[in-house]
């Protein structure tokens, strides 16, 4: 089973890499993994197994965390949703960014159900982690580079706004429908262990003409009903047979992700005012370049 020490470790990595965007998945493979914890990394790769009642408590936690971080901001945009289901029009900021998100959120809904645990069950495993870590640090500095491009900062001209901290950028309800639709393709990537769900869609966000700040909040508000959908879609598995024995356990690192989490989303949204992607991807090509020589090489 799963320990009270790996269970507050995990609980803390889910909070802390889910958010950053270093990819919870590909760290909840490799770290148990280098510190041999190797039923934990083997019970990720199988159809049926504790680890999978386990994720219920991280994920639920982790998206109560958001929800709270963003609780002013989710009153506004549930008023607005239904707001709009009661004059059929869309007329105000709220009200679109409340579809904006629902449209968002489909590209990644309809995947996840079709193709989450068999991509987890495929790629749970050490060295496929690393080699996607790499990747997604990859398509961070790639994501940087090309924002530079000039069709991107025709975009942003065409329709300036900036944040708090001055970086120019798109106000986020001027986003299309298709747009935001590709943006939650992009989200899908991050069913890949080592892909970076916040990570990714920032990218997408960049690559549209937003500025730091607002393309990290539309990636966490994009991810909050995703990460909330996972963990009660999964919760028979945790009140199953699966979840016998462990938990109290989940309780545990629920709290501990619950935490982190609200740190996490805290501090991120305060750096990504003035600071860029470049260092998570420099981390990423490191971590996973050389968890791939550990695992590919040594081991």
């Amino acid at each position: 089973m799963i320990t009270f020490v790996q269970s507050t470790v995990m609980g803390l990595l889910q909070g802390f890499s889910e958010l950053f965007p270093i990819s919870s998945l590909g760290h909840s493979v490799l770290v148990p993994a280098l510190l041999g914890w190797h039923r934990v990394v083997s019970s990720q790769s199988r159809s049926e197994s504790f680890f999978l009642a386990f994720l219920v408590g991280l994920h639920v936690a982790t998206a109560l965390a958001l929800l709270v971080y963003f609780r002013s901001d989710w009153a506004r945009l549930i008023g607005g949703f239904f707001r709009t289901l009661r004059t059929r029009r869309i007329e105000d900021a709220d009200e679109r960014m409340a579809w904006l998100l629902v449209v968002g959120t489909i590209p990644v809904g309809i995947t996840g159900l079709l193709l989450e645990h068999a991509l987890r069950v495929l790629f749970a495993k050490p060295l496929a982690a690393a080699a996607f870590l790499a990747v997604n640090g990859a398509i961070l500095f790639a994501g940087e580079r090309l924002r530079r491009r000039a069709e991107v900062r025709q975009l942003v001209a065409a329709s300036a706004g900036a944040g708090d901290g001055g970086e120019p950028g798109r106000n986020l309800e001027t986003l299309a429908f298709r747009e935001a639709f590709v943006i939650g393709l992009f989200q899908t990537l991050a069913l890949l262990e080592g892909i970076s769900r916040s990570g990714i869609t920032m990218v997408a966000g960049l690559l549209r003409g937003l500025n730091h700040e607002d393309a990290a909040r539309f990636s966490f508000l994009l991810a909050t009903p995703v990460i909330l959908a996972a963990g009660l879609y999964k919760l028979p598995d945790l009140l199953g047979p699966l979840g016998n024995g462990i938990r109290p356990q989940v309780l545990v690192g629920a709290i501990a992700a619950g935490i982190t989490a609200y740190l996490s989303v805290r501090f991120l949204m305060r750096y990504f005012q003035t600071r860029t992607l470049t260092p998570f991807a420099v981390y990423c090509l490191l971590a996973g370049g050389l968890a791939l020589v550990y695992f590919g090489l040594i081991r």
